[in-house]
């Protein structure tokens, strides 16, 4: 048993497996706490001491089959085969003194014969290899491979030659057996060949942070998101929120760095009469901005819009105020609900309880006659104005010139458009009326131009 273990520790080794002398002295030192001969129990205890990761759990459970079952005499089909031991070995010799000028054709016979390690070792110099060069190109990489598969053919047939021709009229029942075992052989060779090794991810479960979700479902359109995904895209988002509120606060929590205050510095060093000196910075004030944002909720308009108000409702820490609208034939403030009530439930009592008509049309004129009537005084030269919605306004007067009083009075006007570019314009799109008096106009159906436009805004 000893030497059987360190015969599979020396595979293992061979193969890539970091296995230490200690290891295998545990295992020997804890075969007298199992029954040897259950080999559930022998595996977990070889598994326990010479695994140390996922990734070499699967690679030792490869090399304990091909070990303890693959390389066995004893077969089903080979309960004969142990007998023709000293037959074996006389083959192996007569193959490596057979004309050849190549190292892995030895190792492949030794493979043949019983011994794997060298072709263990083989392949591990491919697959280590494998790792530095394929970035570059695999020609390499596939030639090792092939000329391993050259050599194992080439010892196969010249195996099955010799042994047809040694027992073609002396024995048969040999002839059979010997070829049914070099058969098994090389096939347990091409097997090592062609496995990969894989990353120890098998019955992991498997977690995408919020930047895969993002790369998987960011360039999806706000309109075509199932239940589930939306739930993910806000699982994301929230993450997103709170990386940007801290690179804000870190922004401005830096203290010792800045340009030098002069007269604090002398303020503050005046009770120790100079000495030592107390070196005082300039704070970096925080430049809050006024956010007003009109919002489409009509149709596919109100999916963009939902997202967008999640965001700003997240943000509103790095805003001095937000005052958030939605409309669809006119204007309704929703500002109470978002600042009394969690996102979630804010938009919900939004749906429900605004004044929102959601059958009528959509009138983009009617919600500015409204906003200049009751609200031009929240615009201010520090007020930024985003306008969410499709510039649809079902033919009716469009009231753009609104829209420019509205620019004069604050300091950027942006709008979102939630519909493809190339139909801007077309129909009863009024965009183009709209354009002109924006600052910035900007396509935004999905996640990842949503929360570019969002960090534009805050950092």
């Amino acid at each position: 048993m000893v030497k059987l273990i360190q015969q599979f520790a020396s595979c293992c080794r061979a193969a890539g497996l970091r296995i230490s002398t200690s290891e295998v002295l545990d295992s020997l030192n804890q075969l007298q706490l199992i029954n040897p001969t259950d080999e559930l129990q022998f595996r977990s205890l070889l598994r326990a001491n010479f695994a140390k990761s996922m990734k070499d759990v699967q690679h030792f459970d490869r090399l304990y089959h091909l070990f303890f079952h693959e390389m066995r005499m004893d077969t089903a089909d080979m309960k004969q085969a142990a007998s023709y031991s000293d037959t074996i070995k006389k083959v192996a010799k007569f193959l490596k003194q057979m004309p050849h000028d190549n190292p892995v054709y030895d190792a492949v016979v030794d493979f043949l014969q019983g011994n794997p390690l060298a072709l263990l070792r083989e392949m591990r110099r491919i697959q280590t290899e494998e790792e530095v060069t394929m970035l570059r190109f695999n020609l390499g990489p596939l030639g090792n491979r092939l000329n391993v598969m050259l050599q194992i053919n080439k010892a196969a047939h010249a195996a099955r030659d010799l042994v047809a021709e040694n027992y073609a009229k002396t024995d048969s029942v040999a002839r059979r057996d010997l070829t049914a075992y070099f058969a098994e052989r090389v096939g347990a060779a091409r097997s090592i060949l062609m496995y990969e090794p894989r990353p120890g991810d098998i019955n992991t479960k498997k977690i995408n942070t919020y930047e895969q979700k993002l790369k998987g479902l960011g360039e999806k359109s706000f309109s075509s998101f199932t239940r589930e995904e939306l739930e993910e895209m806000r699982e994301a988002i929230d993450k997103l929120v709170r990386k940007l509120k801290n690179i804000v606060s870190r922004r401005y929590s830096v203290r010792n760095k800045g340009n030098l205050d002069v007269k604090k510095t002398l303020r503050a060093s005046a009770k120790y009469n100079g000495v030592p000196l107390d070196i005082k910075y300039r704070r970096k004030t925080k430049r809050k901005s006024l956010i007003v944002t009109l919002c489409d909720v009509s149709g596919s308009v109100w999916a963009a819009a939902r997202f967008m108000l999640n965001l700003l409702y997240s943000l509103q820490d790095c805003f001095e105020k937000v005052n958030s609208f939605v409309f669809i034939d006119h204007l309704s403030e929703v500002t109470s609900i978002f600042e009394e009530h969690e996102i979630n439930e804010a938009i919900r009592l939004v749906l429900e309880t605004s004044d929102v008509h959601y059958d009528a049309p959509t009138d983009y004129g009617e919600t500015l006659r409204n906003f200049k009537k009751d609200y031009m005084d929240l615009l201010t030269k520090k007020t930024t104005l985003i306008i969410v919605g499709d510039g649809r306004s079902n033919y009716m007067n469009p009231e753009d010139a609104i829209l420019g009083q509205m620019r004069e009075r604050c300091r950027r006007v942006i709008w979102l458009n939630p519909e493809q570019e190339n139909l801007w314009g077309t129909g009863d799109s009024e965009i183009r009326s709209y354009m002109h008096h924006c600052h910035e106009v900007r396509q935004c159906r999905n996640v990842n131009q949503l929360f570019t436009f969002i960090e534009e805004l805050v950092l």
